[in-house]
């Protein structure tokens, strides 16, 4: 991926282009040169998902708490739900093209304080789905650079390690972080594709379809197992958040995320399967019990040389810093585009003169991984156990920021039929209504499914406060936000009929 040279700026400069190069030397209102292509975007959108992390952690953790073989259906009826999502989702793409997505397209079709408060649901959930990642990052660093180094580092401090080269990255220009994130998801996905071809190799029982029988999924702990897994593609919504930074913003966002959907269903499907092959479909469970995260480690220790199962530990570390990466981004454009509309202060819509970056909501989104991070490792100071910042901060977090974006993509599925009402010329019925309907129906659906297992997916056994004050934490700023465009709307109307529009009056 080229960057825009200084010859183009001249009669060729596109307005676009044009748009985001005096938005970067003005420091303000606009992020940088529109940079980012659809290979570009797809490995992005694909970082934030951490295919490595999905497949090493996730999968046989839904396994272990589930007790269900056919996690890997979960993946394809899952991905089906959000293709659908995602064709109502790409057709408004083309039309709204805003930092703060999922606000913007709320704000358009379901009105402006519904989008102001799903503004503030999105800030929680990213927030919480970027932090909680750090936990685990940390957790992995300590343990790699103490069995592998024998160097003896504090969770936290490896947290911190991180949190500071991804800070600086969110001050540049996006397409280092493209880059960047191109060759880490390309590495993960080479992992895993040895892995699923030794565990298919391995095979103790044969080659069978267990894993994408529906009796093995639709049983008793199937909504648990959804829960899980739909956890695993939080991030896919992302593409339509760079919007005003790709080369064509009418179609790259759109297409990028249709393809990385896709992909991304396919292969967790594949892979959680060559799972079940590889330990045997009556063994998979009681393994993933036994070895939880450590079980795709265990199988590539017994069927490949010692220093690829370093590589692999290594690249799961990689994994989990392409995801934090990622979700700073996404972040940092959510404050740049609540504070050039005024929802939230203005100077958190400034952006760097020469990267065109959010450079306000870059360092916002650090100021607060650095508290919460800290505030984990003083209380964690106190715990004898080793997994504290994998079974609090990681688990915690992330949940809760699944929990509030299934949410908003289930609001967006309403706004998008609400929107795209009046474009019955352009788009079919099919893009216009019941794609989106259905995908309303199972996103609310999968909703409640996350709030009745909400304890299973945080570890919780017996009665909680965490299981309520949690998923509070992302619905009550909705609330707050749903009330101050209210207050907007007659104290500052200017500022409310801003709202949605990218900076501009509608």
């Amino acid at each position: 991926m080229t960057t825009p040279s200084s010859s183009r700026h001249g009669a060729g400069t596109t307005t676009a282009e044009a748009a985001g190069t005096a938005g970067a030397a003005g420091g303000r209102d606009q992020l940088g040169a529109r940079r980012i292509g659809i290979p570009a975007l797809v490995f992005m959108i694909i970082a934030a998902s951490a295919p490595l992390t999905v497949v090493a952690g996730g999968v046989p953790s839904n396994f272990g708490v589930t007790t269900l073989v056919g996690v890997p259906l979960s993946f394809l009826v899952l991905g089906v739900v959000l293709v659908l999502f995602s064709i109502g989702y790409a057709a408004m793409s083309r039309h709204v093209h805003n930092a703060g997505a999922f606000y913007a397209y709320i704000a358009k079709g379901l009105g402006k304080p519904v989008g102001v408060g799903a503004s503030l649901v999105a800030v929680v959930a990213y927030n919480a789905m970027q932090i909680g990642i750090a936990g685990l990052f940390g957790f992995a660093l300590s343990m790699f650079l103490d069995g592998v180094m024998g160097i003896s580092l504090s969770w936290w401090i490896c947290a911190l390690l991180g949190w500071v080269v991804v800070g600086v990255m969110g001050l540049n220009r996006v397409d280092l972080s493209a880059k960047v994130l191109g060759i880490v998801v390309s590495l993960e996905f080479l992992v895993v594709i040895i892995y699923d071809v030794l565990a298919l190799g391995a095979a103790p029982a044969g080659i069978t379809a267990d894993g994408l029988v529906p009796d093995q999924l639709f049983a008793t702990g199937v909504g648990a197992a959804l829960a899980f897994s739909i956890a695993a593609f939080m991030g896919f919504e992302s593409g339509a958040i760079y919007n005003e930074e790709v080369k064509d913003p009418r179609r790259t966002a759109g297409v990028a995320t249709l393809i990385a959907i896709s992909i991304i269903a396919l292969f967790y499907a594949f892979s959680s399967w060559a799972m079940v092959i590889g330990e045997g479909p009556s063994q998979v469970v009681s393994r993933a019990q036994e070895f939880g995260p450590d079980l795709m480690f265990v199988l590539l220790a017994e069927h490949s040389a010692e220093w690829f199962v370093t590589l692999a530990n290594l690249l799961f570390i990689t994994s989990l810093f392409a995801a934090l990466v990622a979700f700073h981004n996404i972040v940092s454009r959510y404050f740049f585009a609540l504070g050039r509309e005024r929802v939230l202060p203005r100077w958190l819509g400034r952006t760097g003169r020469r990267s065109g970056a959010p450079v306000a909501g870059s360092l916002t989104q650090s100021g607060l991984a650095l508290v919460v991070i800290l505030v984990f490792a003083a209380v964690g100071s106190r715990s004898e156990d080793p997994l504290f910042p994998v079974v609090t901060l990681f688990t915690w977090l992330t949940n809760t920021g699944a929990f509030g974006l299934v949410l908003l993509m289930a609001l967006t599925s309403l706004a998008v039929l609400g929107y795209l009402r009046g474009f019955s010329g352009e788009y079919s019925t099919w893009t216009r209504v019941i794609a989106p309907a259905l995908a309303a129906v199972g996103l609310l659906a999968l909703f409640l499914v996350i709030m009745v297992n909400f304890d299973v997916l945080i570890g919780l056994q017996g009665d909680s406060v965490l299981s309520w004050l949690l998923p509070a934490v992302v619905l009550a700023p909705g609330l707050v936000g749903t009330v101050w465009a209210l207050w907007l709307r007659s104290g500052r109307p200017q500022t409310y009929r801003g709202i949605g529009a990218g900076g501009g009056l509608e």
